[in-house]
C-alpha cells in the first residue's frame, strides 16, 4: 500500500472499526488492492467519510488536540444513524426486566446477542452493526444471562426460532457457546423448533471448523443440537465469490454439512464490492454446487457509510433480476433485494406501469404485523432512492405499514 493510502485507512479507522486477519489478507489481490473487492470489504478508506468529516479529522490529527479529536469521532459516529431500523424499540422484557441483549421484532423469531460474541474474526467495512465494536457502551447490544432468555421464550409460545447473532457468535470458544446452548436444550421448550447462527466465520476464518483446537467440539455441538430434534440453520455471510474459492472454506462447508446443519447464504448488495449481476450469479451458482442454499440479497442499511456503499433500489432490483435469471431453479431460492427496515423486511419486487404511472412494486417478506406479509404495494418511481423513507406511496396517502 502507498503511504498516502495507509494514512487514509488510519484516519477512516478512527470512526469505522477495523480488524483483519492473515486469512482474509491472503484473499486480497495486493498488486491491484485499490479495486480488489475483499480489500474494500475490510479496509476502511477515505471516501467512507464525508469530505467535511475527513477534513475535520485530518486537521485535528495534525493539531494533536486529543480531546477535540475524540469529540469529533463521537459526533461523526452519532451522525451516522448507529441504530437503524429502530432497533432499540425491539428490546423485549419479562417480569419488569429488559433483555438488553435480545431483539424480538417478528413474532416467531427472537435474536440473541451473547456478550462474548460481540466481535468478529475481521470487520466488514460496511457493517450495519459497526456500533457494537466502537467501545461506546450506549450503542451496544449484549446479554450474558441465558436464564432470562429461556424464561422469555417459554412465556411466548409464538416463538419458534432463536437466532444467535452479534458480532459473530462463532467467535466464541465451543465451551462458551455450550454454556448458552446446553441450558436451552435442557429446557426442552416445546414450541422452539429452529436454532440459527448468523455468522461470517466461513468467509473470514474457516479454520474454526477444521484446525482450531476446539473445531471438533464445535461440530459435535452442532450435531448435539440436531440430535435434540432442532433444525440447525447456519446463516453464512458471503459478499463475493472470491470468499468461496479456497480449499479451507470448501473443507469447512463439508464438515458443517456432516453435522446435519443446513447452510443458507445471505449478503447485502454493495457499491464497489458486488454491484454487478455477474458477481451474484457466479456466487449463487458456486454456493449451490457446494450444497448451500442462497437465501437473501439485502439492501445496505441506512447507517454508517451508506453514501459510499449504498445502491439505489431500482438498480439493486435490476442487478438481482439479471443475476437470478442466469441461475437454475436451485439458485432461485434467494429473496430480495430486501430492506430490513423498522416495519419489517421490504422487498423490491420490480418496476411496473399502472394506469400510466411508473411505479416501484414492493412487498413485505417479513413484518412486525404478520398480516402484511406478501401483500404487494406501490411507491412512486424514484431511480435515486436507496431506502424506504426516500420513497413516496403511489395510489395511496401512506404505505400499508404506516
Amino acid at each position: 500500500m502507498s503511504q498516502e493510502d495507509i494514512e487514509d485507512v488510519r484516519l477512516a479507522a478512527l470512526v469505522f472499526p477495523f480488524k483483519i486477519n492473515n486469512y482474509v489478507a491472503s484473499l486480497i489481490d495486493w498488486p491491484h488492492y485499490k479495486d480488489d473487492p475483499i480489500f474494500r470489504l475490510v479496509f476502511p478508506h477515505k471516501d467512507m467519510l464525508l469530505p467535511k468529516d475527513y477534513n475535520r479529522l485530518k486537521k485535528l490529527m495534525k493539531s494533536g488536540n486529543e480531546g477535540e479529536l475524540k469529540k469529533a469521532i463521537y459526533d461523526i459516529r452519532m451522525s451516522l444513524n448507529p441504530h437503524p431500523a429502530d432497533q432499540q424499540s425491539n428490546i423485549p422484557e419479562i417480569g419488569g426486566k429488559k433483555l438488553d441483549g435480545s431483539q424480538h421484532k417478528y413474532k416467531e423469531t427472537i435474536l440473541f446477542f451473547p456478550k462474548q460474541g460481540q466481535t468478529c474474526h475481521a470487520y466488514c467495512s460496511f457493517c450495519f452493526r459497526w456500533p457494537q465494536f466502537t467501545g461506546i457502551e450506549e450503542l451496544k447490544f449484549a446479554m450474558k444471562e441465558v436464564d432470562l432468555l429461556i424464561e422469555y421464550i417459554k412465556a411466548h409460545p409464538e416463538i419458534t426460532d432463536l437466532i444467535f447473532t452479534g458480532g459473530d457468535p462463532l467467535i466464541m470458544s465451543s465451551k462458551l457457546l455450550r454454556s448458552y446452548i446446553e441450558p436451552i436444550l435442557e429446557a426442552k421448550i416445546p414450541h422452539l423448533q429452529n436454532i440459527r447462527f448468523g455468522t461470517k466465520t466461513l468467509g473470514f476464518w474457516p479454520y474454526r471448523f477444521t484446525t482450531d483446537k476446539d473445531a471438533e467440539d464445535l461440530l459435535d455441538l452442532f450435531g448435539q443440537i440436531k440430535a435434540e430434534g432442532y433444525h440447525l440453520a447456519f446463516m453464512a455471510h458471503f459478499n463475493h465469490y472470491k470468499e468461496l474459492e479456497t480449499s479451507q472454506v470448501q473443507e469447512a462447508v463439508e464438515k458443517i454439512h456432516k453435522t446435519g446443519a443446513i447452510i443458507r447464504t445471505q449478503a447485502p448488495i454493495l457499491k464497489h464490492i458486488n454491484d454487478n449481476p455477474k458477481v451474484w450469479r457466479k456466487m449463487w451458482t458456486k454456493q449451490v454446487q457446494m450444497g448451500m442454499v442462497p437465501y437473501y440479497m439485502f439492501i445496505a442499511r441506512d447507517t454508517g457509510a451508506q453514501h459510499y456503499f449504498g445502491v439505489p433500489l431500482v438498480k439493486a432490483w435490476e442487478i438481482y433480476k439479471e443475476a437470478i435469471s442466469g441461475v437454475s431453479g436451485l439458485g432461485r431460492t434467494v429473496r430480495g433485494p430486501s430492506m430490513s427496515a423498522a416495519p419489517g423486511k421490504i422487498a423490491v419486487s420490480g418496476v411496473s406501469e399502472i394506469e400510466g404511472q411508473k411505479v416501484i412494486v414492493l412487498s413485505m417478506l417479513q413484518a412486525k404485523n404478520p398480516e402484511l406479509v406478501d401483500r404487494p404495494f406501490f411507491a412512486k418511481y424514484d431511480e435515486k432512492a436507496q431506502w424506504i423513507d426516500e420513497l413516496e406511496p403511489a395510489f395511496a396517502d401512506k404505505f400499508i405499514f404506516e
